[in-house]
């Protein structure tokens, strides 16, 4: 009887700090991995226009969009939205747009799957960066950027704004 109580008071003290320290880290750890692949790539394109303009007219594949759109808006894509993703502002909604654009910029470049992109979704070797981040963004659309972030500063900040009773002015 005791035993199992040492046990169950073990087990219930590894969820909370698993759910109060690992879990936020954790988050924080993948929303600055996957910021800093999309950061360095939109530092590339920043720092030689003309090439990443002749990359979007010849080798990428961007639908919808003309090459020189599809660079600027894809630089700007990638030198914005990873400062959010990164403080954990509006965590989900960039983790959303950054799940699509890395979609956008898989389907885009057809090198990345030379076995087609469903055999390629399912193995291990195309685009695999690209996999990992997906599943990182995801992690962050499932659970919310974590408690390490901006969006959980600002509910914190709001419930206590809240909370507090108001003046209700001096009294006659």
């Amino acid at each position: 009887m005791r035993m199992s109580r040492a046990l169950s008071s073990c087990y219930q003290a590894g969820t909370r700090f698993g759910t109060d320290w690992l879990g936020p880290t954790v988050l924080l750890l993948m929303r600055f991995w996957v910021a800093l692949a999309f950061w360095r790539a939109g530092i590339v394109k920043l720092s030689d226009p003309y090439g990443t303009e002749f990359l979007f007219s010849t080798l990428y594949q961007v639908p919808l969009l003309s090459p020189g759109a599809a660079a600027f808006l894809g630089m700007w894509v990638e030198l914005i939205t990873p400062w959010l993703l990164g403080l954990g502002l509006a965590g989900r909604l960039t983790a959303i747009l950054l799940f699509v654009y890395n979609l956008i910029a898989v389907i885009s470049y057809p090198a990345l799957w030379p076995n087609g992109f469903f055999t390629g979704l399912f193995n291990t070797a195309d685009f695999a960066d690209h996999k990992i981040w997906a599943l990182m963004l995801l992690a962050v659309v499932a659970w919310g950027p974590g408690r390490w972030s901006i969006d959980a500063i600002m509910v914190h900040w709001v419930q206590n704004r809240r909370n507090k009773p108001r003046n209700q002015g001096a009294k006659i």
